[in-house]
């Protein structure tokens, strides 16, 4: 069931409940969804053999466990059907790796509209969001396939737990924010941003699953797709901070607000909520005169909402708990007490007394032997002593080499060790991304494969079409980073890479500290930190490449590019 809640794209909310966009229309002054609907039960509509909408075509193949897609995509388990399309978990033969897929008649009303939104969603690219795979027409079916995430965790199965803390909510909003920002620039909305659409990963990282695709399987859409989204938002905040649902409706496992209150602040909601995540999640949440009581003006866009995060101060990871040492514990063994049995209270123990010294004849022998050899002991130490006074002058070279190597034994430096990467993901900063799924190759072992950017008209430096390309690493904990070596495909003028730590997943460049920079025209770049760094995420930051010629090998046409083959962290 874990896999399943964290890996199948939601397409139907929880227990009946009205999708979030509905309501975010609803409640918006300046737009109502095109297409208002309320979602249907999953195990309702299975028991019934789903409802038929009025013009939907029913699928006209009878797909199954073990059915094949395009003698690749083998279909495993059935985790949604509905409103005439279904969503499987697969597998992809090809690549053997778990993969999810809608499939929908290619005479459904809504099949054109999944094909268009799932193709460009596919073109963002943007690692921040579960990607698109394939979107295919064939057969007399329509499929989506896009990414399985098994190691990630819904934000409905985390509230299940209780609100999130505030660095965890901050963290959540501070990139679910940026991501929709960055897709909205690209003309791309989501309008189904609910608890079930935002995943966790188990490196910390936020992701958005079902961007366009979502609301096109289920016909939903906006007038105002930017208010709607930022609207979204604010209500997962909400949730984070409150666990509670900022309507008056229950939805996603969550209890609504009490009728007839209105909407109210998070931190009236519950006692102990960081003031300024509250004030964000009610200048997002505009509905309702919500931010009437605000100085703040109201956040409409995904723009305005990154602009306001990172006006506030930045929400800390809370300080670890540091436990004191455990109590002092007596052993078994205690003076007076070993081999006998313990006393009893109010029992005196009697004193035994001391055994006689040695007063017997056998005893005063005793003690001359001993004294003879304390002597002879005495007059041998005393000629050994002597004997090596005299050997004295004879072996002070030796003993001066041998200091001089002993000195400088003790006075050599620990020499770096290798430093394993667990993880790592492209970090886009602004618009899309250069090539997200080669990643892996800048440490695996194979100078001969890369991750490469792509070809720019103007160079070296990257400024001003974006402020860099680059990759974030993560080491799996806190870290000592003694220098970090980048191999590189391309030389030429010229090459600039800047090193960028952190201890949490990284959101912006400004959540981040700079380490180190390095310009180079040769294949290898190495950049040291300034200072002693111990960092957890590491952010290798291109922001000038040089120009180089048509690269069959990578298929990459002339322009300036980089390319990344080897990535090496010593600590």
């Amino acid at each position: 069931m874990a896999e399943r809640s964290t890996a199948a794209v939601d397409v139907a909310d929880n227990s009946g409940d009205e999708p979030l966009t509905a309501k975010a229309d609803q409640a918006t002054a300046d737009g109502v969804a095109k297409n208002p609907e309320r979602d249907t039960d999953i195990d309702q509509t299975q028991g019934r053999g789903g409802a038929k909408e009025p013009g939907k075509a029913s699928s006209p193949t009878e797909l199954h466990s073990g059915h094949k897609l395009a003698k690749r995509y083998r279909l495993e388990e059935c985790v949604t059907r509905l409103d005439g399309f279904s969503s499987w978990r697969a597998v992809d033969e090809k690549l053997r790796r778990a993969v999810g897929v809608h499939i929908l008649p290619a005479d459904h009303v809504r099949a054109r509209a999944v094909l268009a939104a799932a193709r460009s969603a596919a073109l963002l690219g943007d690692p921040r969001f579960v990607q698109v795979l394939d979107a295919v027409e064939e057969n007399d079916l329509v499929y989506v396939v896009h990414e399985w995430l098994p190691d990630a965790t819904e934000l409905t199965a985390l509230l299940a737990a209780g609100p999130l803390e505030p660095h965890d909510a901050y963290q959540m909003v501070s990139q679910v924010a940026a991501a929709m920002a960055a897709s909205h620039r690209e003309g791309l909305a989501h309008l189904r941003l609910n608890p079930n659409a935002v995943l966790r990963t188990s490196s910390g990282q936020w992701r958005i699953r079902g961007l366009a695709v979502n609301a096109a399987l289920r016909g939903v859409g906006s007038d105002t797709p930017q208010r709607t989204d930022t609207e979204a938002i604010g209500a997962l905040l909400y949730a984070a901070l409150t666990q509670r649902w900022p309507y008056e409706s229950d939805a996603y496992g969550l209890a609504g607000l009490p009728k007839d209150v209105g909407l109210i602040a998070p931190d009236q909601v519950r006692a102990g909520i960081h003031r300024g995540l509250s004030e964000l999640a009610m200048r997002a949440l505009v509905n309702d005169g919500a931010t009437a009581s605000r100085h703040e003006a109201a956040c409409t866009t995904p723009e305005e909402l990154v602009k306001a995060i990172g006006e506030m101060p930045r929400v800390r990871p809370p300080e670890p708990a540091f436990s004191g040492p455990p109590e002092y514990q007596r052993t078994t063994y205690q003076q007076g007490t070993y081999g006998r049995p313990s006393a009893h209270a109010g029992v005196t123990q009697p004193v035994v007394p001391p055994p006689a010294p040695l007063q017997s004849r056998t005893g005063k022998a005793l003690k001359w032997a001993v004294s003879a050899l304390l002597i002879a002991a005495l007059g041998l130490g005393s000629w050994q002593l002597a004997d090596a006074l005299m050997d004295r002058g004879k072996s002070s070279d030796d003993t001066n080499t041998t200091q001089t190597q002993d000195d400088g034994d003790k006075g050599a430096a620990k020499a770096p060790q290798p430093v394993k990467i667990q993880s790592a993901q492209e970090f886009v900063a602004v618009g899309g991304a250069q090539h997200p799924n080669d990643v892996a190759k800048t440490y695996d072992g194979d100078t001969s494969t890369a991750w490469r950017t792509k070809s720019f008209n103007n160079g070296p430096q990257i400024a001003p079409l974006k402020p860099g390309v680059g990759i974030v690493y993560d080491l799996g904990s806190a870290t000592d980073l003694d220098a970090a070596t980048i191999g590189l495909r391309y030389p030429g003028d010229h090459t600039t890479v800047d090193l960028y730590t952190s201890d949490s997943a990284p959101v912006s460049l400004d959540s981040m500290h700079k380490a180190g920079s390095t310009t180079t025209t040769s294949t290898t770049a190495t950049v040291k930190p300034g200072k002693p760094v111990k960092a957890r995420y590491i952010l290798v930051w291109l922001t000038a490449v040089p120009m180089s010629g048509y690269d069959a090998a990578t298929y990459s046409q002339a322009g300036y590019k980089q390319a990344i083959t080897e990535v090496h962290f010593t600590g």
